[in-house]
């Protein structure tokens, strides 16, 4: 894809959201960030949606144009609250809701939004224990692989009619600004830091810097269906415990059982988020040539770590 696109983007106040913006604008690009009625207004083109009510403005659509490329990355945390039934079910229709919606949206366009990359996640896969895991690998079973094959089956009609559609399979995303890193920081910091339950279950995770560029790169690339942002060496959480601590000159003397992790968090949770082993591969990122900057978890927590605000 040639330089200076213009990208339509959803979720543009997350996380990896705001990043992708910065991104996309450093490298000369033109955003059009998808606005909610309860999230602050972007500066640049925007257009209102309220995807619980199934509207988007078309006076918006008709003023900004058509898009080269739509980032969908939009959807209720995974990691914030306790998992009650009403925050699961909150979690999954944010997700196909806001997809299904955009998918309509994009449908009636005259290019069809041009290139849709569709926020996923690993939790796909769900926690398969050692197994190594890659695009091709069947889904696996729990609450989180049945958002993930909602969310991406959200975008078949696109599909159908031929667009291209990535499906970005997320890993555990490292940045001191937010997400799991940022929960566990004064923790290790004080000294407090240790492993989880026995330690043994495989992490796949990738620095926020490289997630914009695996993004940017699919984009550009048009890489189709899955695609796995992960770094290439996954680790397991004890390993991922002693970097850590080390990166912060500390020492992680402790482990926190699975009995306290799943009185706090709840069984369901606990599996699925922190207990779950997920040794994934960015197969299709590695086979187009795409070159990580932070390959692994060191390099990785010292970007992180080191990353001013």
């Amino acid at each position: 894809m040639a330089a200076r696109v213009r990208v339509a983007l959803t979720g543009a106040s997350g996380l990896i959201g705001r990043s992708l913006v910065e991104a996309l604008h450093e490298r000369g690009d033109t955003t059009v960030t998808f606005v909610r009625p309860t999230t602050k207004v972007f500066a640049g083109s925007t257009v209102r949606w309220d995807p619980s009510r199934g509207l988007v403005d078309e006076d918006d659509l008709k003023r900004v144009g058509n898009f080269d490329a739509v980032v969908n990355l939009a959807g209720a945390g995974i990691g914030d609250r306790r998992w009650t039934a009403a925050r699961k079910n909150e979690i999954l229709r944010s997700r196909v809701i806001a997809t299904t919606l955009l998918v309509s949206t994009l449908g009636e366009l005259a290019n069809g939004g041009g290139f849709l990359a569709n926020a996923s996640a690993i939790g796909w896969y769900g926690s398969r224990g050692d197994e190594s895991l890659d695009e091709s690998s069947p889904r696996g079973a729990g609450f989180l692989s049945d958002v993930c094959v909602a969310w991406e089956q959200a975008t078949t009609s696109l599909e159908d009619r031929g667009m291209d559609v990535a499906h970005l399979r997320s890993g555990i995303v490292l940045s001191s600004r937010g997400g799991a890193l940022r929960k566990q920081l004064l923790l290790f910091r004080c000294g407090l830091g240790g492993y989880l339950g026995t330690g043994d279950q495989w992490m796949s995770p990738v620095s926020l810097f490289d997630e914009v560029r695996a993004i940017l790169w699919t984009i550009d690339h048009r890489l189709a269906g899955p695609v796995n942002l992960v770094a290439p060496q996954a680790l397991t959480n004890r390993e991922f415990t002693r970097i850590f601590a080390r990166a912060l000159h500390r020492s992680a003397p402790l482990k926190v059982p699975k009995a306290i992790i799943k009185a706090v968090l709840g069984t369901e949770m606990a599996d699925e988020l922190v207990l779950a082993s997920q040794k994934v591969k960015p197969e299709k990122l590695c086979s187009s040539n795409f070159q990580f900057e932070h390959p692994d978890t060191v390099s990785a927590l010292q970007w992180a770590l080191n990353k001013r605000d």
